[in-house]
C-alpha cells in the first residue's frame, strides 16, 4: 500500500487486528527484512511495517534528513493511520527512530523493542581516526585531480574502493543523509524514554556492538537486555526461534 507523508510516497503493509505494532527496519534494509516479525505478530496485533524514506519502494527525502526528520515522518504515518497508542519494534536505525519517538511522545508509545539498535557514537580507536583522515585526504586529492574532467566514474570508483559498505551502497542524497545520521548521539535522551523497553542484542554484533546495548540498559529507566549468543547485527534473523519466544513473553500476557 502507498501513502504520502510530507509529500514523500511511503510504501507500507498492514496486517492483523488489535493493538497497533509498528516495525521499523535498519539502514539499507526494507520491509522484507522484517517480514518474519510481521508474520509472527499478526495473529495477535495489527502490525504495520513501512519502507523508510529512501529505502525499499519508498521515495527518497527531498532534502538531507537527520534522524529527527525520519522520526517526524514516522509520527506522521502513525497519525495518518489514526494510531493513538503503539508498540514500537526497531532494528538498528529503526531502533534509533524508536528511541526518538519514545522520548518525544511517551503518551503514545506503549512498549519498545530495540534490536541491535543504533543511536550511540561508537568508541573510536586511533586506527579509526587515521583511516578517516586518510579517506578525507584521498577524497580531496581525487576531487582535485578529476574535477576539471567532471569524471563521476572516477569518484564512484573511489567510494567503492575506500568508503564503508554503507557509504558505498548509498548514493546521491542518501549518502549525505548517512553521513549526517551516523554522527548523531542519542545518549542524552535515553533517560527520557519512559516506556517499558526490551533490548535484544547479538553478542557478535560488530555494527552496533553489545556494549551499546549495555549502556542503553543502564540509561533507559524501565529496560532489560537479552543477549542472543552466537548472533550478529541481525540477531533476530540469526536465531529467530529464540527471538520470537522472548518477544512473545514481553508483548503478550501470560496464559
Amino acid at each position: 500500500m502507498r501513502i504520502f507523508i510530507e509529500d514523500i510516497e511511503i510504501n507500507y503493509i498492514e496486517e492483523g487486528k488489535g493493538e497497533a505494532v509498528l516495525i521499523l527496519h535498519g539502514w539499507g534494509a526494507n520491509i522484507n527484512t522484517v517480514i518474519p516479525i510481521v508474520n509472527f505478530l499478526k495473529p495477535y496485533f495489527k502490525v504495520y511495517a513501512l519502507d523508510l524514506p529512501g529505502f525499499g519502494e519508498s521515495e527518497e527525502p527531498k532534502e538531507v534528513f537527520n534522524s529527527k526528520d525520519y522520526a517526524r515522518v514516522v509520527k506522521g504515518f502513525l497519525d495518518a493511520m489514526k494510531v493513538k497508542k503503539v508498540i514500537l519494534i526497531g532494528h538498528s536505525f529503526g531502533g534509533k527512530i524508536s528511541i526518538l519517538l519514545g522520548s518525544s511522545y511517551p503518551e503514545m508509545v506503549d512498549k519498545i523493542v530495540l534490536i541491535d539498535s543504533a543511536g550511540l557514537i561508537p568508541k573510536r580507536s586511533l586506527n579509526y581516526y587515521l583511516k578517516v583522515y586518510s579517506f578525507k585526504t584521498l577524497k580531496f586529492l581525487y576531487r582535485t585531480i578529476f574535477f576539471w574532467m567532471n569524471n563521476k566514474e572516477k569518484m564512484d570508483g573511489f567510494y567503492k574502493k575506500f568508503g564503508s559498505q554503507d557509504y558505498q551502497d548509498a548514493d546521491g542524497i542518501m549518502r549525505k543523509i548517512l553521513v549526517k545520521v551516523v554522527n548523531e548521539d542519542l545518549y542524552p535522551i535515553l533517560k527520557d524514554v519512559k516506556s517499558p523497553t526490551l533490548l535484544i542484542w547479538g553478542d557478535e554484533d560488530t555494527a552496533t556492538p553489545l556494549y551499546m546495548g549495555k549502556i542503553m540498559e543502564q540509561e533507559i529507566p524501565d529496560s532489560g537486555l537479552v543477549i542472543l549468543k552466537g548472533t550478529g547485527h541481525y540477531s533476530y534473523l540469526d536465531d529467530f526461534n529464540r527471538f520470537a519466544t522472548i518477544l512473545k513473553a514481553f508483548l503478550l500476557p501470560k496464559d
